[in-house]
């Protein structure tokens, strides 16, 4: 639009900028060629841009990949539970492990507000620090307290993944946005699932003791930080990079207008630039975004998925922080290639990605049906949850392990599209971001009040049991709304019946009853029957 705008301003001044010679002979000062110049400049120009975004999503991808490269990740409890760190599984389980959720939860708004308006970059460049600073403690670190600031630095990198998810939506125009998602999401699975098999091969077949496999991992945590250095800086963001942007482009129109114009310079222009008011903050999108979730919470569908969003994800999180735990328990492997944690993260995490590109066949009334799917799973992972608190065979811990992940990832895409239809995209980051952050503090108090050494400080069977008591009541809210809805949605259901089969009687009969006024009068007075 702004481009035929432009072009019929020129017109006019081509016509403007018409002048006679000595014979009275008009003569035409301005070509229209710079016209077509510039239409070829803009061609170069768009193609130019489309080459940067693919180029700059394609390392977007690549650091996506190989900042996941850890192969020591897997093992990390196994490290602190052996002779070579030497820690209890009480301190693991009540001192250590614990500060991750309180960190996740303090530095996840800060990050995620820091994320849009720094635009990204900075947010990524921490969370490869914070990477380092891991496993350089977990090397070196030695007594209880530098084990703790390993997790709180674990808590950053945990909250910083904003950065990368939402990082590549300022790189490319919105036509391939759910393109790109799946590029990036795909490069993060395939990189969790190479680190996870090349750690189990380092630990099984090569015999790599725990040390070394920390040191591996600590090279290519530097790598990425290096990698995070050279990523593009993006131009926009979501929420608070909007009014400035907006000024650029006011500033720039304008100059573009006083160069085609010189002679009126000093009035429109200069009357423009008066009349332009600084944004105030309440004019900003995140203010608007805010007022505007108390739209999305009167919707019924938007609010049965965060709310799912909120206590599932809770609960799955806290599993996937003490399994490892349980493992050990069950097991205590006196080798270390008799340790199969790498392994099964491997599994799980393709049974995941399977389960995750499977939903998106999955074609039901999701209106009606939501709740009780929701229950059936929410079921089945609360019986693998007392089947992991119960058993005594690790083989039977690790494939219920991968069955419960592998559930959860399956309604996570649901989710994410039953959430992301029905909202803009600045609305839908903010609601994620509201629906993370509720449930990170619903993890935070369960570990306070179930885990930490200042709560009731149970041991890692006694959590998964709990664990399983908080599914199954989550299960029985499930189904019991299910119930509801769909009783309430068969009996209203038959009185439309009943009205179609009246209206169908009714149609039935008319031809009879409108017989006599199917016939018209002719001016002649003849009754004529159409």
């Amino acid at each position: 639009m702004m481009e035929v705008i432009t072009c019929n301003e020129r017109t006019e001044d081509v016509k403007e900028d018409i002048r006679t010679d000595g014979n009275g002979h008009a003569v035409e000062n301005v070509a229209p060629e710079p016209v077509i110049d510039k239409t070829k400049e803009d061609l170069e120009t768009q193609t130019q841009k489309t080459s940067t975004w693919i180029w700059s999503v394609v390392y977007l991808c690549f650091y996506g990949f190989m900042v996941q490269l850890k192969p020591g990740e897997p093992f990390i409890t196994p490290y602190l539970l052996s002779t070579e760190k030497n820690f209890t599984s009480k301190q693991v389980t009540n001192e250590i492990t614990p500060i991750f959720s309180y960190s996740y939860m303090a530095v996840l708004v800060p990050v995620f507000l820091l994320t849009d308006y720094l635009r990204y970059k900075p947010v990524l460049i921490l969370q490869s620090l914070s990477h380092v600073s891991i496993w350089l403690l977990l090397l070196l670190g030695s007594s209880l307290l530098e084990m703790q600031f390993m997790e709180f630095f674990y808590g950053i990198t945990m909250a910083a993944r904003v950065a990368y998810s939402s990082y590549i939506f300022s790189l490319v125009p919105a036509t391939v946005y759910q393109r790109v998602a799946s590029y990036s999401r795909s490069s993060v699975l395939m990189g969790v699932f190479t680190s996870s098999v090349l750690g189990q091969m380092c630990v099984s077949l090569g015999g790599v003791s725990y040390w070394t496999l920390s040191a591996v991992s600590l090279g290519f945590v530097t790598f990425g930080l290096l990698l995070s250095f050279c990523l593009p800086w993006p131009k926009r963001s979501l929420f608070f990079n909007q009014a400035r942007l907006e000024e650029e482009r006011k500033e720039a129109a304008q100059s573009e207008l006083a160069r085609m114009k010189p002679e009126e310079k000093d009035g429109s222009v200069a009357t423009q630039g008066s009349n332009h008011k600084s944004p105030s903050w309440t004019n900003s999108v995140f203010v608007q975004m805010l007022m505007e979730l108390k739209n999305v919470v009167k919707v019924p569908n938007l609010r049965l998925w965060s709310l799912w969003w909120v206590f599932n994800s809770a609960g799955y999180y806290l599993v996937l922080l003490y399994v490892h735990v349980l493992w050990n328990k069950v097991y205590p492997a006196t080798e270390n290639k008799h340790v199969y944690n790498g392994g099964v993260e491997a599994a799980s995490t393709l049974l995941g990605a399977i389960a995750s590109f499977a939903a998106g066949y999955v074609k039901i009334r999701w209106n009606l049906w939501s709740e009780l799917v929701i229950g059936l799973i929410t079921g089945a992972q609360a019986v693998l949850l007392l089947l992991m608190g119960m058993t005594d065979n690790i083989w039977v811990c690790y494939v219920a392990y991968a069955l419960f992940r592998g559930f959860y990832q399956f309604l996570v895409p649901i989710a994410i599209f039953q959430i992301a239809s029905s909202l803009t995209k600045e609305l839908c980051a903010l609601v994620f971001g509201v629906n993370t952050f509720l449930g990170t503090v619903l993890k935070t108090i369960i570990t306070l009040i179930v885990a930490d050494k200042r709560g009731l400080a149970m041991n890692v069977h006694s959590q998964f049991f709990i664990y399983f008591f908080y599914f199954t009541l989550l299960t029985v809210i499930y189904l019991g709304c299910s119930a509801f809805i769909i009783t309430c949605h068969y009996r209203n259901q038959r009185p439309v019946e009943k009205t179609t089969e009246e209206v169908a009687i009714a149609t039935e009969l008319s031809p009879m009853t409108t017989a006599a006024s199917e016939s018209t009068t002719a001016h002649n007075g003849t009754t004529i029957k159409k």
